[in-house]
């Protein structure tokens, strides 16, 4: 059935002009960047990371921001690479075809793989960039990081003194409007709509399947188990997003 459904998945993609393709975390767990609510998720074996994800225990905390820096320091996100699911999608971009990245990751592996960031949505923010939340001052994580390996344990903004953090949307905090509103553009003008490595239950990034759809989208779920919306799917192949991804795309660098 593996086989029947790659080769429908694979004659869905060859057929398209316009993919708009929706990340979540399983492209990444091979990359070493554990989900978050899996069995091996980083707020299973650690129920403190939730409250730091926390925007006003962040905001009102120094404990849990010290708590937080300590966690980014560590961070698989500064030496993890691209798996080959991400480099596949960069195929698909020189075949022409990529229409957009909706992501739900934080861990900027869209980028590192070599993907045009104007393409890219990244509905939950990322975890390479800080945030002054008093000035809105944006730069780039690495600045904090070593002010961290020098001994700061609470690094504040470098032009107003204001709390810093990731540019990650926290829980309790706003999304970024233009961007959903950019994401759910791109899923209703695409002709496929390939959802990879997300149990597409945490919304508003999962609407954009239903977005698709209603645009009249062919859909294709990738992903390691079954998904919440499975039975929208015109193909649902279940497997190594690392395997099987290139396959879907007919890269086999």
């Amino acid at each position: 059935m593996v086989e029947d459904s790659l080769a429908r998945a694979r004659d869905v993609i060859a057929s398209a002009s316009r993919v708009t393709v929706l990340t979540g975390a399983g492209i990444s767990t091979d990359a070493g960047i554990p989900d978050f609510r899996g069995p091996h998720g980083v707020w299973t074996k650690n129920p403190k990371a939730e409250k730091m994800s926390t925007l006003s225990a962040y905001i009102g905390d120094r404990e849990v921001r010290e708590l937080a820096w300590q966690s980014r320091l560590r961070s698989p996100v500064w030496e993890a690479n691209p798996t080959r699911g991400h480099l596949a999608l960069v195929e698909l971009e020189r075949a022409g075809v990529l229409h957009a990245i909706i992501t739900q990751n934080i861990d900027r592996l869209h980028h590192k793989a070599g993907n045009d960031p104007s393409h890219i949505y990244e509905v939950h923010g990322n975890a390479l960039q800080t945030l002054c939340w008093s000035c809105g001052d944006v730069r780039e994580m690495t600045e904090a990081i070593e002010r961290v390996r020098a001994g700061e344990s609470d690094p504040s903004c470098v032009l107003c003194n204001g709390i810093l953090k990731s540019t990650t949307i926290l829980f309790e905090e706003s999304l970024v409007q233009h961007v959903i509103e950019g994401a759910m553009r791109a899923a209703e003008e695409c002709d496929v709509l390939l959802a990879v490595g997300s149990t597409l239950s945490v919304y508003p990034a999962a609407y954009a399947v239903p977005r698709a759809r209603s645009a009249g989208a062919r859909i294709v779920i990738v992903n390691g188990s079954p998904t919440e919306m499975d039975s929208v799917a015109d193909v649902v192949v279940n497997g190594s997003i690392s395997e099987v991804l290139p396959a879907i795309v007919g890269w086999t660098g």
